[in-house]
């Protein structure tokens, strides 16, 4: 390991531009050189990556990040969309759009990697409520999760709730519910042919226009666009015998 960390340190100093791909920003950042900068890294590893190297800004959902002449890209697919901005900025968006064309991938995808992982919990709680809480939520999206009913049913009031929750799993109850619904949203649209707003009643949003408005917030695109990307390849066309 400290031949290739010295190696990418050496290449580095005279390199216009330092690039990783998933888990090559560890030994990226090994160097330093990635010290006070944002970085991307494959969602589960992300964590990972901000517990050993403390001074890297770690981004668990962009694509790729570019900070400085360093770009960092999540998992191994991504570095695909990395290496079409660096074509982008060396040849111009024309040539990148014929080789994005001739790869037959997006110019530019649209979202960010949490609509490919299950939503994990930034801190694992030790406290009996918060643990149901979580277990309770991710049971069943749809069910009543309103901090009022929440506290309710772990007999707490709404403030100790609250403060609780945030400290120990490090995120509000609200935001987890609807993370949670959302990828209980995210498998309905993969699995299944139910309208929008079966999908939004099934996965707690209760109308077809809040799961738009979720979806189109945090995912960076709409249910649509996300089932008719993210769908299994099983739905594909065969190729006919005669087609070239």
């Amino acid at each position: 390991m400290p031949p290739l960390i010295a190696g990418i340190s050496r290449l580095a100093g005279f390199s216009r531009r330092v690039a990783s791909v998933c888990a090559g920003a560890f030994p990226l950042a090994a160097t330093g050189l990635l010290d006070g900068r944002r970085a991307a890294t494959h969602w589960c590893l992300a964590h990972e990556l901000a517990e050993y190297f403390p001074y890297v800004h770690v981004d668990a959902d962009s694509i790729f990040v570019r900070d400085g002449k360093v770009i960092s890209s999540a998992g191994v697919t991504s570095g695909i969309d990395l290496a079409l901005s660096l074509v982008e900025e060396d040849f111009g968006p024309k040539v990148a759009r014929a080789a994005a064309k001739y790869l037959v991938v997006f110019m530019a995808r649209p979202g960010g990697q949490s609509q490919f992982s299950v939503r994990q919990v930034a801190r694992q709680p030790r406290h009996q409520v918060v643990r149901q809480v979580l277990d309770d939520v991710t049971a069943d999206p749809a069910a009543d999760h309103s901090l009022q009913a929440v506290a309710g049913r772990v007999g707490v009031s709404v403030r100790q709730l609250t403060r609780l929750f945030r400290a120990e799993a490090g995120v509000t109850v609200t935001r987890f519910v609807e993370q949670i619904r959302l990828e209980a949203a995210q498998g309905l649209l993969e699995s299944g042919t139910d309208p929008l707003d079966v999908v939004a009643r099934r996965s707690g949003f209760g109308s077809e226009e809040t799961l738009r408005r979720a979806f189109q917030r945090d995912r960076g695109i709409t249910p649509g666009a996300y089932r008719a990307r993210f769908r299994t390849t099983l739905t594909a066309q065969p190729v006919s015998a005669g087609a070239h």
